[in-house]
């Protein structure tokens, strides 16, 4: 949010908070979700540079559509180890898995 929004906002007496807060996390549930989104991006990022349809990556992991759908979308079901190796299957290095571990994900930024 810009910055002039948010003062306006706390002008008119609104208070402005993340979801950490709405939803009462602890700082490692946080950190636990925000690797997960980050991952999940870098997963549906690196299977379009690639050309791949979530079908096709379906069939490279042994899995379905609808479970690669779920992974891009971080879905509560999904595990962190899914997503690792999934990025392993497409070519992603350790280093890359570990700089999208600790990369800020595009929803959370927001």
């Amino acid at each position: 949010m810009k910055k002039n929004k948010l003062d306006r906002l706390e002008q008119a007496g609104w208070k402005v908070s993340g979801a950490q807060q709405l939803l009462d996390l602890s700082d490692e549930e946080a950190a636990l979700i925000e690797m997960k989104l980050s991952l999940a991006d870098s997963l549906r990022k690196r299977r379009t540079d690639e050309g791949l349809t979530q079908e096709a990556l379906a069939k490279l992991l042994g899995s379905s559509q609808s479970r690669v759908a779920k992974m891009e979308t971080a879905d509560a079901s999904v595990s962190l180890e899914l997503l690792v190796r999934s990025l392993l299957v497409l070519g992603a290095s350790r280093q890359e898995v570990g700089r999208a571990i600790g990369k800020k994900s595009p929803v959370s930024a927001a």
